[in-house]
């Protein structure tokens, strides 16, 4: 082929992905309002506001300092996966609920808390549980009546779209109490959080909630802390089954919830396997797998350079929880370049890693982003 034809080529497929993004960009979605729930992996701050201990929360330095160059209660070193979700819906930054006053509302509200489980036992007293999540959700639904009006409330809610992560602290809490498996075996611990789940998401969905997305349970066997509590730096297998056992009933539940409850649509992101891979081949991993311009972009430049050390903690590993030198343990240490991290610290990814799962729920295929993608449910409400 000669060369003018090579450039003709060239051309022809840039400007193909160049009008493919554009058209993407130009498609307006910000009427539809974002409500997140769930833990770390979803806080916008919300527990600046509630009386906590500095275990529980992230507004210090140097977590936020990437993105925002101040410490919001985010714990990671700057946007959250929710907070690119907002953004590829053409909505603002979301503020945590407790922020907002009785008649302000600002494209939805973040009712996540640092430390939440699913079950209220988890950290009782110095998180906000998801249950009590789903209480402040029905309040602020009642103050849209108040300011809005039932049937503008309604609209609200029923157009909206609810992102949530939660689960994750009930098995940690767990892993540093394995006494208890003496009295309640893996998969009844394992039942009894995911029952929990669907009773919450069945309570969203009575107030007016149908569009959710959810991930799978993140790889919670090789976490920086749990590498250090196993001493030779290996993956905890009692961590590796209770995630498998969260990630074969989770599943299963959001299928029931589709069949039994009328308009309920969801997107399940397989956050296991996505992070798996990244811890393996950190610095390998990632090929485009969609032909947009913003994608090829993103993962011409995906690179991490290590997927088991956390960019700001102590010890080996960086697994112990002294990021910020607020938690008991004063000394840590901070990397100078957290995008080369997959975590930020010893429990918590680093906003390289959000971003990258954020593009993969929002425009990613099956098998990794199932039944539908966050894109599809934004965009085409009934799918």
């Amino acid at each position: 082929m000669s060369t003018p034809n090579v450039h003709i080529l060239f051309f022809t497929i840039f400007t193909g992905l160049l009008l493919s993004t554009l058209c993407d960009i130009n498609q307006t979605q910000n009427d539809v309002a974002l409500f997140i729930f769930g833990d770390a992996l979803n806080d916008a701050g919300t527990n600046n506001y509630i009386n906590t201990t500095a275990f529980f929360r992230a507004n210090f330095s140097p977590c936020d300092e990437t993105f925002f160059h101040y410490p919001t209660g985010r714990i990671t070193d700057g946007r959250i996966m929710a907070d690119f979700i907002a953004e590829y819906a053409k909505l603002p930054l979301i503020p945590p609920y407790l922020q907002l006053k009785n008649d302000e509302f600002v494209g939805g509200a973040n009712f996540a808390s640092i430390g939440a489980g699913a079950l209220p036992e988890t950290f009782a007293g110095f998180v906000v549980d998801f249950k009590t999540q789903l209480k402040q959700f029905e309040s602020l639904v009642k103050n849209l009546r108040d300011n809005l009006g039932d049937k503008k409330a309604e609209r609200i809610v029923l157009d909206g779209f609810y992102f949530i992560s939660i689960g994750l602290n009930d098995y940690v809490a767990v892993l540093n109490n394995p006494a208890l498996f003496q009295s309640v075996s893996m998969e009844d611990y394992v039942g009894m959080g995911v029952g929990n789940i669907s009773t919450v998401l069945e309570g969203i969905y009575k107030v007016g909630a149908r569009k959710f997305g959810f991930s799978t349970m993140l790889h919670l066997g090789c976490l920086p802390t749990i590498r250090l509590a196993t001493r030779n730096g290996s993956c905890s297998r009692q961590g590796i089954e209770l995630t498998k056992l969260h990630n074969t009933a989770f599943p299963a539940t959001l299928t029931k919830l589709e069949s039994q409850l009328q308009g309920f649509k969801y997107s399940l992101f397989d956050l296991y396997t996505s992070l798996t891979k990244r811890i393996q081949h950190p610095s390998t991993y990632g090929q485009p797998f969609a032909l947009s311009l913003r994608t090829l972009i993103f993962f011409l430049d995906l690179k991490h350079l290590d997927g088991k050390t956390a960019c700001c903690g102590s010890g080996p590993f960086g697994g112990n929880y002294s990021c910020g030198g607020m938690r008991g343990v004063r000394e840590y240490s901070m990397c100078p370049n957290p995008t080369d991290y997959v975590f930020f610290d010893s429990n918590h990814l680093s906003e390289r890693a959000y971003h990258q799962f954020a593009q993969l729920i929002w425009n990613g295929s099956s098998p990794t982003t199932k039944p539908y993608n966050l894109e599809a449910l934004f965009k085409h409400g009934n799918v």
